[in-house]
């Protein structure tokens, strides 16, 4: 119950209103967490509709089924079917009928649960140290220990450059490779701090876009969110929509540039201009928001999806990482 109190939906409203939920329709969540959007959809489909959530985190997984099944015995007869899938949202086509769904939503960013649990090995900031695992899904092999451990130091400069952006690359990776064995993730940061200088205003640690490239590489971060925006126009219903929230910009661009090549091909209308950010009240409350991105798209009822496979690999060439 402590966990899930802790959890504060990003950009709630706006994710909701951008959906459109309305009662009786079929609508997606595809990162669960702690269920904090998913309970608001909930609570909005009545007894005809059907909420289908996913998550690869099984903690995770578990904690959204107990709390919507709590809301769902407040709603009574006015509760929607719920469905609750533990695996990673690039699959969602092998659980999703084609056009059948009103509408899809996404949220990128780390939940609060593995945040908050040093064991899980995603932040170095977390009250104690914790190993290096990083695993959204725990049935995964690959840890971000190894990663650090094995991989040569051309292979982690890359790394950290392509997935965190850090331009000092080298910089990190050599001192990554010189400090061998690592197991922590109190010990990776001591050492990617050692040799960088405090960012601007000393509010980020030195060692975050080298742990945002761990996570990402580890779990295939990017390669989900591009299957999932493959999918979406084709297991929506026309004018169904797909909401997403980005926390950085590898994660904005491609949301940005799928809907933009779609929207191209005739298959999203873009209703986003410019991404929805939290607004100062929310910053405040949360201030794991203010990084927040939100982009939403509605599928067209003109075809154009016969044409998807052109408009992905138009935006795998121009992307630049």
């Amino acid at each position: 119950m402590e966990k899930q109190a802790r959890h504060v939906p990003v950009l709630l409203k706006e994710a909701l209103n951008f959906l459109d939920v309305r009662p009786g329709g079929v609508y997606v969540d595809c990162t669960l967490g702690l269920a904090g959007h998913a309970e608001g959809i909930a609570r909005r489909l009545g007894p005809a509709g059907r909420l289908i959530g996913f998550d690869r985190d099984g903690e995770a997984l578990e904690l959204a089924r107990t709390k919507l099944a709590k809301v769902c015995e407040e709603l009574g007869d006015q509760a929607p079917q719920v469905t609750l899938i533990g695996e990673a949202f690039s699959r969602i086509a092998e659980h999703v009928e084609p056009e059948s769904a009103d509408g899809i939503l996404a949220d990128f960013g780390v939940s609060s649960l593995q945040l908050e649990e040093a064991q899980r090995g995603f932040s170095f900031q977390a009250e104690n140290d914790g190993p290096l695992d990083m695993r959204m899904d725990q049935r995964a092999e690959l840890t971000a220990e190894q990663v650090v451990n094995r991989m040569s130091e051309h292979e982690l400069a890359d790394l950290v450059y392509k997935y965190g952006e850090e331009r000092r690359r080298r910089t990190v990776a050599r001192a990554i490779v010189r400090s061998r064995p690592i197991a922590t993730t109190g010990q990776l940061a001591r050492i990617v701090a050692s040799v960088l200088p405090p960012r601007k205003f000393g509010q980020i640690h030195p060692a975050t876009r080298t742990f945002q490239a761990l996570r990402i590489f580890v779990n295939k971060e990017l390669d989900e969110i591009e299957a999932l925006l493959e999918a979406a126009p084709k297991l929506l219903k026309p004018s169904g929509r797909v909401v997403v929230i980005s926390f950085h910009s590898l994660e904005d661009r491609i949301a940005k540039d799928s809907l933009r090549e779609g929207a191209h091909q005739g298959i999203w209308k873009i209703l986003t201009k410019k991404p929805v950010t939290a607004d100062e009240e929310e910053m405040s409350k949360n201030p794991r928001s203010r990084s927040a991105k939100l982009r939403a798209g509605e599928r067209t009822k003109s075809k154009g999806l016969e044409t998807r496979d052109q408009a992905n690999g138009a935006i795998q060439a121009r992307r630049r990482w």
